[in-house]
């Protein structure tokens, strides 16, 4: 069997009986690093099952930070295609993928494959909502990369149902949030849910603006901002992983980039919300 150089370093680090020839024999390992984070539990990381729902900006920053942080089993879910106007934000996207149509999903399950060649990573292209519920059952975490409220809701609903972590994140401009569900001990998102957010829950926010009941014009968006957002909601995740949901961000947490600086908003547990009472 062939084994090629990345590949070989990605064996190593279950071999430690390999003898040590070289000064600089732990670079071999790719997770060495992460390895001296002294929480980060890196076998359970491994193993874990992941969900990306949404394949924009956020779900690219996910997707990435999994990979590279050694998750091996990835699935990613979006309805829509790449466009021009995605790519000054989607590390995963190239024009080409603009230019042919391609699906976001498909899109960066491909190229995140060119980040760790070890992991497996699966694109569903369709609607969250059209996904079985079982899929919500099999993971160990579910990230809501979601630009819309009717799809946060059905993530929301399914993962806290099968008592999966859902980690959500969204971003306005230089703004973002980060919401932690672990269920059944915390708030969930609809827990938070207002008379706006209520008005808002149909109508869908596409990035081309097809397959829509309702249209606005598009949103703000930025790398930065992105990027610190998803940082967190795969740090946070990396935590549950590691038996260390005790330090997850507790309520919701906002970041401010304009002012730089970031704070909790507290959630309460609503004992009427319909998710928990199922």
């Amino acid at each position: 069997m062939r084994t090629g150089v990345i590949g070989l370093f990605n064996l190593f680090p279950v071999c430690p009986t390999m003898p040590s020839l070289r000064a600089d024999y732990l670079d071999l390992d790719r997770l060495e690093r992460s390895r001296r984070v002294g929480w980060i539990d890196i076998d359970a990381v491994i193993k874990a099952r992941c969900l990306v729902i949404g394949a924009g900006a956020l779900g690219n920053e996910v997707v990435k930070n999994l990979t590279l942080s050694g998750v091996n089993r990835v699935t990613i879910v979006d309805m829509d295609a790449v466009v021009i106007s995605n790519l000054n934000r989607c590390v995963l996207f190239r024009a080409e993928d603009a230019l042919g149509g391609r699906n976001k999903a498909e899109a960066i399950s491909h190229r995140a494959k060119e980040l760790n060649e070890t992991v497996a990573l699966e694109a569903v292209m369709g609607r969250v909502q059209d996904l079985p519920s079982e899929r919500f059952k099999e993971q160990d975490l579910i990230f809501g990369c979601l630009d819309n409220v009717a799809a946060r809701l059905h993530a929301n609903s399914h993962s806290y149902f099968h008592r999966v972590p859902y980690i959500d994140g969204a971003t306005m401009g230089t703004s973002g949030k980060v919401q932690v569900v672990i269920p059944p001990s915390t708030p969930c998102l609809q827990c938070a849910m207002n008379r706006t957010h209520y008005k808002l829950m149909e109508k869908r926010f596409s990035c081309t603006g097809a397959d829509v009941t309702f249209f606005e014009p598009k949103m703000a968006a930025e790398i930065t901002t992105t990027s610190v957002v998803a940082a967190v909601q795969v740090r946070e995740g990396l935590k549950i992983l590691s038996g260390r949901a005790d330090k997850c961000v507790k309520n919701v947490w906002y970041y401010d980039g304009l002012a730089n600086r970031s704070d909790v908003l507290e959630v309460d547990l609503d004992p009427e919300c319909v998710v928990h009472s199922r």
